[in-house]
């Protein structure tokens, strides 16, 4: 597990904070699929108690984001293309008629909350901070989601996204070509603010499409 980027916990939720500092290291490949992964050692890494990590991992392999191996710690299971298909087909049914919906009920709810959401995505994507463009991407569609007042489905996007690994993530940032994707935001709140429904889905169809790529280190859009 890869710890450069980490930064102590505070004394809060150390339980929640330990299952975003795996997940988020999960989702951008720091922690490599099917390696047997030290909760003492990460608790080491992370600098709190192997208690709070525990939890968090037992949480995570709930969700199904990874494998509890009895006296030796987790490991995250190795997705196959057609894990990845799935996952994104999933996300697809769910989350692009979900943005229609949004647009036809978004009149009279404040878009700043969500223009700040974007643009910070969008000066992480800049600057090259891929833990802080994940953040702010999961704060942003999350938010939107809610907006429905659907938990349920809230709930289960989230869990796809954690399924879901930005393999090719870091590989962009390094090269500068993040700022397309996080700029496709701005065009999808555009476009809700709007009342745009149709617009709002094909933004989202795309957008979902440009990630089914990042998930497999091939940045452009994939057939399916």
């Amino acid at each position: 597990m890869t710890t450069s980027n980490h930064t102590p916990l505070r004394a809060i939720s150390l339980r929640e904070q330990a299952r975003n500092a795996i997940r988020t290291s999960i989702v951008m490949g720091q922690i490599q699929p099917g390696n047997v992964e030290s909760v003492v050692k990460v608790a080491a890494e992370l600098g709190v108690s192997i208690t709070p990590v525990r939890e968090a991992v037992m949480d995570l392999a709930n969700l199904g984001i990874v494998e509890v191996i009895r006296n030796k710690g987790f490991r995250v299971p190795v997705l196959t293309e057609q894990d990845l298909d799935e996952i994104f087909k999933l996300r697809t049914m769910l989350e692009v008629p979900a943005m229609r919906e949004v647009a036809e009920k978004f009149h009279g709810t404040d878009p700043e909350p969500f223009k700040t959401l974007a643009a910070d995505i969008i000066l992480a994507a800049r600057e090259g901070d891929v833990r802080r463009f994940l953040d702010s991407d999961r704060k942003f569609h999350k938010a939107l989601l809610e907006t429905l007042g659907n938990h349920r489905l809230v709930q289960t996007v989230e869990q796809l996204r954690d399924q879901a690994r930005m393999q090719g993530l870091q590989k962009m940032a390094d090269h500068g070509d993040l700022t397309e994707s996080a700029e496709e935001h701005l065009e999808i709140l555009a476009a809700i603010a709007a009342g745009d429904g149709d617009l709002s889905a094909e933004l989202m169809t795309r957008h979902l499409a440009h990630s089914r790529g990042i998930w497999a280190d091939r940045p452009e859009p994939q057939a399916t």
